[in-house]
Parts: structure tokens; C-alpha cells; sequence
């Protein structure tokens, strides 16, 4: 019998991925863990049936939220990860030298004991006599914190469960005050094609906008994610993403990369127009696009489609299929 993980990207779409067996399974304090072994993807983690990383594209995700700032910052010395339990970001992040010490905050310390034994090239460097690793809510932990560094990263799960404090206004005022002078913080900023992820978008931007002087949005194409395609904000109230960048700085380091270069650092930053209307505008894609129901083009005129009284941009359709 043939076994597969579904996963929901929508009501309506879902992927499925072929997994020879499942490696790993239990409820943590805050969440459901699973590990499967996938044919295409290899190990695949997985948390309250969300996707987390694989072993085939992880590399991307991990070198986009890390090296961005890293090559943005001219000498950082003290970093502070918010999540990131598996080890990844730390794994990034340990390849600097000139890094004097790397706190990491994990609410969950299940996350991090599954990815030592089932994610050994992912979780390869808690064992970094520069990393202090705290289990405790990232929120509390940055209340408490006053300039005491130089780049935050947040590498969290979905804006639900466990990560949901980690996407408030007051999580991110706490991270500028915890940032040092010219600091700089990167998160994962969600997908943009399916209408969920999209709202979770365009809601964190318009909350990070008004706490920094410079707030940005990059993207990478991350295959397991939905739509394959995900975005990461970068703020600071001194470094600008590119103006601030010295691509020569960050070559001489010799660091090497799989997925991140200092050509592909620039091209990140050029967003595709939909996504600029989602994140400017708050105008989502399932608002725009023109479809056929029965024999009428909807919106009509090209308009913009309003969805905020509704449950579904497709709950008035009957009357559109019955008319047509």
C-alpha cells in the first residue's frame, strides 16, 4: 500500500508527497511533531500538519534568512534567533567567524531534540561554544532585552499556535528596542498567492512599516512552500538592503552557498507587481483575477473584487453559474 502526507494550502488545493514511512510522531507541550521519509524531498518535518523543511530545499530558506542581513551588517557581533529549532538558521549563521555569540530562543525544546537525531545536517551546529540556546517564549524574552544586538532573525512557524505572539506590534517594538544601533531584523513574512497566507502577508508589512525607517521585502523560490514562493522582511532603522550592501564584503568571506549569491541578493528585493499591491494596497491576487463562471468574466470591468463581507471570493458564484 502506497503511503502519502496531504497538505492544505487552501480549502481547495492541497499537495501530496509519497513517503516510504513515517520516522518520528508525538504531541510536544505546544504542537504535533511528525518526520516522514518522502521518495522525492528525503526527510521532511512537519508541525500540526504544516510543512517545515525537508532535506532537499531547506538550504534555501536557511541561506535567504541569513545571509541577506549578514551581507547588509558591516561587523556584526551578537545575533539573536527567535525559533528556529531545527537548527538550520543557526547552521548559517555559525559559518561567520568574526560572530562573537549567538543566542537562540526556542519555545520548544521537542523541535530541536527531533532535529538533532533526525536532521543531522540541518541541526549541525548547537554544539558552537558561541551559541547559548533558551527554551522560553520568544515574546517574554525580547520584553527583557535593551540594545543588546546586532541582528534578529525570526525564524518562526505560522502566525498560529506556538509562533502567534512572534506576528504582534508589540513583538516587533521589542525587537527594535532589542536591536542595537543600525540592528537589523529579518523574519519570514509568509506566501503570496493563496488568500490566507496572503492576508498573513500583507498584515505583518503593514505592522513592521511604522516601527522602522527602512522596511523591505525579499522573496526566494522555495519549492515545498505554497506556490513556491515565499517572502522575508528585512528592517532596520540605519542599513538600507541594497544601498548598504558591499557585495565585495561578503565575497571575501568565501562562504559557500547553494542557493544565495551577491547577484541574486539584488534580484530578491524586485518584487512582482501583485505583490507590491498586496503589501502597499492590502489588494490580495484572489480579489484581481479575471475567471470564467458559467458564461461571464469575473470581476466585471476588470474591477477589484471586495471580499471583506464575504467568507469566500467564490460564495456568490452560484448565482453567477446558475445565471449562466
Amino acid at each position: 500500500m502506497e503511503l502519502w502526507f496531504s497538505e492544505f494550502h487552501s480549502t481547495d488545493f492541497k499537495v501530496d508527497f509519497r513517503i516510504r514511512k513515517q520516522l518520528f510522531g508525538q504531541y510536544s507541550d505546544y504542537q504535533h511533531i511528525q518526520v516522514f521519509d518522502t521518495y522525492e524531498f528525503g526527510r521532511m518535518l512537519v508541525m500540526d500538519n504544516i510543512v517545515m523543511l525537508t532535506e532537499k530545499d531547506e538550504f534555501i530558506y536557511h541561506e535567504m534568512i541569513v545571509h541577506v542581513p549578514m551581507a547588509v551588517h558591516p561587523n556584526a557581533e551578537r545575533v539573536l534567533i527567535i525559533g528556529g529549532g531545527d537548527g538550520g538558521t543557526l547552521r548559517e549563521l555559525c559559518r561567520y567567524d568574526d560572530l562573537k555569540e549567538i543566542v537562540m530562543v526556542e519555545i520548544d525544546s521537542l523541535v530541536v531534540d527531533v532535529a538533532k537525531v533526525y536532521f543531522p545536517t540541518v541541526a549541525t551546529s548547537y554544539d558552537d561554544p558561541r551559541v547559548t540556546l533558551l527554551f522560553e517564549d520568544g515574546l517574554r524574552y525580547v520584553r527583557r532585552c535593551r540594545n543588546m544586538f546586532d541582528v534578529i532573525i525570526v525564524d518562526s512557524t505560522d502566525p498560529f499556535g506556538p509562533g502567534e505572539s512572534l506576528f504582534t506590534k508589540e513583538f516587533y517594538g521589542n525587537c527594535s528596542h532589542a536591536l542595537r544601533d543600525g540592528g537589523i531584523l529579518v523574519n519570514q513574512h509568509e506566501g503570496t498567492f493563496y488568500h490566507n497566507d496572503a492576508e498573513e502577508a500583507a498584515s505583518t508589512y503593514k505592522k513592521t512599516s511604522p516601527v522602522f525607517k527602512n522596511t523591505f521585502v525579499y522573496q526566494a523560490h522555495i519549492p515545498v512552500y505554497p506556490a513556491g514562493h515565499w517572502l522575508f522582511g528585512f528592517m532596520s532603522d540605519r542599513y538600507h538592503p541594497l544601498n548598504d550592501f558591499d557585495p565585495d564584503r561578503w565575497n571575501a568571506r568565501n562562504i559557500k552557498t547553494d542557493y544565495y549569491n551577491t547577484d541574486l541578493h539584488r534580484g530578491a528585493f524586485a518584487l512582482p507587481n501583485y505583490v507590491y499591491r498586496l503589501l502597499h494596497d492590502g489588494v490580495l491576487l484572489d480579489q484581481t483575477f479575471r475567471r470564467v463562471i458559467g458564461d461571464t468574466i469575473w470581476p466585471p470591468n476588470g474591477d477589484t473584487l471586495n471580499t471583506e463581507d464575504e467568507d469566500r471570493v467564490d460564495i456568490d458564484f452560484s448565482e453567477i453559474e446558475k445565471n449562466g
